[in-house]
């Protein structure tokens, strides 16, 4: 396994765990930190032997702060790599499913990265904000962008505007959490969503994943539903497309081959 200097990287069977680690700045991130996830995540992508991942923060105070406006105020902020904050936030063909496992502070780009997970699992000490405008700053990282298409777009302004704080619970009530588990039991409870998803054909999952981002890219329910996106079609040639029938008829668990 590749020594990292701002994560951590665990490989349990087919669940990869990215853990941000930079606890004394509550995870937040500079662009040596960007360039080095986008490498984890570049990993993880190729591997056929990685089909579900999750990313979470060191310590039990943040998930990630976000930019680091320390770096930022010293005038060496840096770029970011092509596929945005953390190597996550612009990383629009991973077909792979990402969950957040937020065990704290989720602010900015912290929350932004969240948001560009598919699930987020909160501890009920979690708290996110898009603070970005009372440092003269915009959430460019997807979070003004990401978040009224989650929830709406007078509730995603009430947070965007105001950078106001939201716990865990008004997260689950707003639509963008879909979990709230006890204070350090986030990562637990996202093993287990990943477990779930482990269960389904890994082909299916990348499908379905593919299928609900580009339709709603789409102009039209009618296009969207008549569309045929090419990991949808890459399932229906699988060797799975025939397993999963196969084995519930047989009355057995499916065997997966990802192929």
């Amino acid at each position: 396994m590749t020594e990292y200097r701002y994560c951590q990287v665990q490989d349990e069977g087919r669940l990869r765990i990215v853990t941000l680690n930079r606890p004394e700045v509550m995870n937040a991130l500079h662009s040596d930190a960007h360039f080095e996830l986008e490498k984890v995540w570049d990993e993880f992508s190729a591997s056929p032997d990685l089909w579900v991942a999750i990313v979470t923060g060191a310590g039990d105070r943040a998930f990630s702060a976000g930019n680091d406006l320390k770096v930022q105020a010293a005038g060496k902020r840096g770029p970011t790599p092509p596929s945005g904050f953390a190597g996550l936030t612009l990383r629009f063909d991973l077909e792979k499913p990402v969950i957040a496992a937020v065990n704290g502070v989720a602010m900015g780009g912290g929350f932004e990265v969240a948001l560009a997970c598919d699930l987020i699992i909160a501890a009920e000490n979690a708290v996110f904000a898009l603070p970005e405008p009372r440092v003269g700053l915009v959430a460019g990282a997807g979070g003004v962008h990401r978040l009224p298409r989650m929830i709406g777009q007078k509730q995603a302004l009430g947070m965007i505007l105001t950078g106001r704080r939201v716990s865990a619970q008004e997260g689950r009530t707003l639509g963008f959490v879909n979990e709230v588990v006890p204070q350090g039991q986030a990562l637990d409870a996202a093993k287990r969503w990943a477990a779930t998803i482990l269960e389904c054909s890994p082909l299916a999952v990348r499908a379905s994943k593919q299928c609900v981002y580009a339709g709603l890219d789409e102009p039209t329910l009618q296009q969207a539903i008549t569309t045929m996106y090419p990991a949808q079609q890459r399932n229906r040639d699988s060797q799975d497309y025939i397993e999963g029938p196969k084995a519930f008829a047989e009355k057995r668990k499916p065997d997966w081959q990802n192929r």
